[in-house]
This record gives structure tokens, C-alpha cells and sequence, in this order.
């Protein structure tokens, strides 16, 4: 038996959850799970909180078991914390906070999160009403030590990108500490969510980060069927695995061209940008929309794929695997370029574990987590690749995380056009007149996206959690931009590039 087994079968079964289990825990157990986490045992892939609840997702990596352990019905006084004891909460607790009002009990830090004092209530997801409070300046964290000296950057940045703090404590050139505040793009997502029907909840899925809203859309739908039960149509399945690796292909082309602009080396920008768009066309013809938004759906997908958009697909391919190759070469044998990425913004193997870091940011740093191999969703179960992984951690590394996946994508989409079944693309949802759960873990091309969510008698989103790669690597680039200098901080953000939105909510 495994650990999460054990753990899960400590506490009282959650019935209708699925695919994966979920118990509730007394806080002993809570405790023990939490300890579990801080010794490297478990996995962090989720943390959210409800009116009286509390719930964690974790990952035994050792194994592949998936399960949810919950605190119930609880009072102001909230629940003991979990960062206390496992640093990758902290934030997610202090959103729990602000959103929910419970409080985590040792919380380290107990400065608000998504909460900036522009609400016009508190804890818009609890039950709590509390007077608003006069809005405070944010306390940085300070640093101490001779001729230090902080430098200040956004919300609001140069280029049409998001708002996002960051407060850099610097000697001389070299950082120090760099602090993030985030929140400003928060949405207030999950509470539009609630009593939502489920073609409203896909769409709100697909707005959550707008590069990513194949990925969500394909989670929210997936947590759906499987709260109900239900398998979609073949054809349907592998349809939306060639849009998410459509979307995949589209951000990673983009990224590494983005990055290289930051290295001073704006060649690389044009003619992968050049690619980004042949890749956003191409879907434009095949699914009617450039981002492919609101094509996939519970029950299936919206748009099919006729013999003209799976020809364009198949030239796609062929111009991206006949150009590509040069720009690999003239990435990796331009010495000014190398001199700026190689052993710049170096992540440790340790962190990206600690953190359960996804995508491009953990596999550079030597962890392989991939969701559609570790829990080989359709139709992913039955397609050939693998995932690239390297142990360098610097941003050299997640430019190359990136190309080896633009690679496997060529291919995965290749192999899905010459397999794919003909038949329906959509079926009606059915209603089983009685509240479900169900949640989904869906690679987008940043890492894994979590979502759970609880479907009331009558079919619609009673709750409705999804949690964004970003959460778990946003804090890391903190740590991988300690002992660089300033002017290398817009290097390895792009090369996390993670998302304002998908983190706010």
C-alpha cells in the first residue's frame, strides 16, 4: 500500500469522487499529511478552500496515486497550517485566507495575498461578512546588509504583458532578494463559477489564462465527465488532444524566440514568431478560432476537422520541421546568446522537487512530472513520445526543455492525424440528479492544471477550483534569480514565463 493509500483510507470516503479518492481527515491526519509533504514523501498538487472546508490534492509520485484529503466544518478559528510545515503552500494558503476567511492556524506569514483592499467585501468565498479595513501599505520583507539598496518594477511594465510587483533588494548589480506581489488580474473566477451551467463553466475555464485556454477548457470538461461518469466520443478525444498540442506548439515557438529577444538576439524572435503565427493560422482553418477558445466542451468538442484543415495541419508540419532545425542551430552557435543563457537563473533540483514544479521549469531541472504520461489520459494512453528532461536548471536548459517538446508535439500531432477514428464529436451530458465530484490534472504547456469541482443535483457548478503550474513556480523564480545581476531578471522571467492571470484568478 502506499502512503497516500494509507493516508486516504485513515479518514471517512468521500463517495461519487473520482477518478481519483477523497477523505475526510481529522486534524491529526491533516497534520500527518502535511508532514509527509515536508519530508519529500508527498507531492503538493493543490490547496483551496470552501465556507467551512478545506482541501489539499496530493501527488505519490513514487507510485502515480492521486487523491484529495479535506478538513470539514470548520469555525473561524480555521485549521492548522500547512506551510508551517511544507513552504509551497504559503501562498495558497494566504489566498484560502483572503478568499474563504479561515484561518490557517501557524501560518508563517500572515500578510494578505490576492486581497489588496479593493474588494467591496471580504472573503467573497466564505460566509463571513466583515467591515472592509483601511488599506495598509504592503510590507516587503526586508533585507539587511551594507550598501544594499531596493529597486521597485511595476504593476505596470513597459509591454502590453500583465501587472505583476516585483521588488528587487540588490548590491550593486548582483540581487540579493527579489519579492513578488501578485493579484492585481485577480477575476474572482471560482465565485462566477458557482451556479454556473457547464458550457458557462467551460467558457469561464477557457478565460482563466488566456495562452492556456485549450488546456483548461479540456480540464473543466474532463473533471465534468468525470464527476458524471461519462466517456466522450473517440474521435472527440483525440480531437482535443491536437488542439492542446496545437496550443502547446504555438506558446513554445513563442517562448523561445521571446527569450532570445531578451538576450539581445531579436533575429530569433522574428522568425519563430513567423512560426507562432503559421501554427495560430493553421488552427484558425482547422478549428475556426486562432486560440481554438470554446471549442472543447463537456461531452466532447464544438468544431470537427474536415479534409482541408487536417491538409493545412499536415503542411504545418512539414514547414516547421523543414525550418526549425536552422533555428536550433543558430541558437545553439551564437556565442553571444550562449553567454547570456548558459548558468543564468539556475534552478536547483531540490526546489523544483520541493515545489512539485511542472512543465519546462521542473523538467530543466531534472523532474520528469508530465501528465499525460503519469496518468495516460486518452488518448494520450495510446500515442509514442517521451519527456525530455535535463539537470542544468538555468534558463540554457528550459530553452531546450521547450524545443524538445516542440519536437515531440510535430510528432504527436502527426501521429493523431494518422490515427485519427472518424464518428460523433459530441454527446449530451446526461443528469444523475445527485451531487458529484470530479477532478482532472491536464498538461498545458506550462505544466500541470489542476481542477476539482462539485456538480449539484440539478447539473450545474456548485464549486469549482482550478489551480494554475504557475502557483508552485512563481516562487522559484525567486530563488533561481538570487546572485544574477538586474539586467538578467527579464532573461529568466521570460524563460518561466509564468502566468499573471491563471495565478490570480
Amino acid at each position: 500500500m502506499s502512503m497516500l493509500s494509507d493516508i486516504l483510507e485513515k479518514g471517512r470516503s468521500v463517495p461519487h469522487h473520482v477518478p481519483w479518492p477523497r477523505a475526510v481527515a481529522d486534524t491529526d491526519l491533516w497534520t500527518s499529511a502535511t508532514r509527509a509533504l515536508s519530508e519529500g514523501r508527498l507531492i503538493l498538487l493543490g490547496l483551496w478552500g470552501e465556507e467551512s472546508s478545506v482541501h489539499m490534492a496530493l501527488l505519490d509520485e513514487a507510485v502515480g496515486a492521486i487523491g484529495v484529503l479535506s478538513l470539514e466544518g470548520l469555525e473561524a478559528t480555521g485549521y492548522p497550517s500547512v506551510a508551517q510545515l511544507h513552504r509551497p503552500a504559503l501562498r495558497l494558503e494566504r489566498a484560502i485566507r483572503d478568499l474563504t476567511g479561515l484561518e490557517p492556524q501557524g501560518l508563517p506569514d500572515s500578510r494578505p495575498w490576492l486581497d489588496h483592499g479593493r474588494w467591496d467585501r471580504r472573503y467573497p468565498l466564505g460566509e463571513r461578512e466583515v467591515a472592509l479595513p483601511e488599506v495598509s501599505p504592503y510590507a516587503f520583507l526586508r533585507a539587511e546588509g551594507e550598501g544594499l539598496h531596493q529597486i521597485p518594477v511595476g504593476p505596470v511594465h513597459a509591454g502590453i504583458i500583465e501587472p505583476g510587483h516585483f521588488r528587487f533588494t540588490a548590491n550593486g548589480e548582483t540581487v540579493v532578494r527579489l519579492e513578488e506581489r501578485l493579484g492585481y488580474v485577480h477575476k474572482g473566477t471560482e465565485a462566477l463559477m458557482a451556479g454556473a451551467d457547464l458550457i458557462r463553466g467551460a467558457q469561464l475555464a477557457g478565460r482563466v489564462s488566456g495562452d492556456s485556454t485549450v488546456a483548461y477548457a479540456y480540464a473543466f470538461s474532463q473533471a465534468v465527465e468525470a464527476a458524471l461518469g461519462f466517456v466522450v466520443p473517440p474521435r472527440a478525444s483525440w480531437l482535443r488532444a491536437l488542439m492542446a498540442e496545437l496550443e502547446r506548439l504555438a506558446n513554445h515557438l513563442g517562448d523561445i524566440g521571446a527569450i532570445c529577444n531578451d538576450a539581445a538576439f531579436p533575429l530569433m524572435l522574428a522568425h519563430c514568431g513567423m512560426l507562432r503565427e503559421r501554427v495560430l493560422r493553421a488552427a484558425d482553418a482547422a478549428f475556426g478560432h486562432r486560440l481554438m477558445r470554446d471549442r472543447i466542451v463537456p461531452g466532447g468538442i464544438t468544431s470537427d476537422l474536415n479534409g482541408d484543415g487536417a491538409a493545412g495541419l499536415r503542411d504545418l508540419l512539414a514547414e516547421i520541421r523543414r525550418r526549425f532545425p536552422g533555428l536550433v542551430e543558430l541558437y545553439d552557435n551564437t556565442t553571444s546568446l550562449q553567454d547570456r543563457t548558459v548558468g543564468t537563473g539556475r534552478l536547483r533540483a531540490e526546489l523544483a522537487r520541493e515545489y512539485g514544479a511542472g512543465g519546462y521549469v521542473g523538467r530543466a531541472s531534472g523532474r520528469g512530472f508530465d501528465a499525460r504520461q503519469a496518468t495516460r489520459y486518452p488518448p494520450y494512453d495510446s500515442l509514442v513520445f517521451d519527456v525530455p528532461v535535463l539537470n542544468d536548471g538555468d534558463v540554457n536548459a528550459r530553452v531546450w526543455i521547450r524545443i524538445r517538446e516542440v519536437e515531440r508535439s510535430l510528432s504527436l500531432i502527426e501521429q493523431i492525424l494518422n490515427r485519427l477514428p472518424v464518428g460523433p464529436i459530441l454527446d449530451a451530458i446526461p443528469s444523475v440528479g445527485e451531487r458529484r465530484e470530479g477532478m482532472a490534472l491536464i498538461e498545458g504547456f506550462r505544466g500541470d492544471i489542476l481542477v476539482w469541482l462539485r456538480l449539484a443535483p440539478e447539473g450545474r457548478v456548485e464549486r469549482c477550483h482550478l489551480r494554475d503550474p504557475s502557483w508552485f513556480q512563481w516562487p522559484l523564480l525567486e530563488a533561481a534569480i538570487e546572485g544574477n545581476i538586474v539586467a538578467d531578471f527579464p532573461l529568466c522571467n521570460k524563460s518561466f514565463n509564468c502566468s499573471y492571470s491563471g495565478h490570480d484568478l
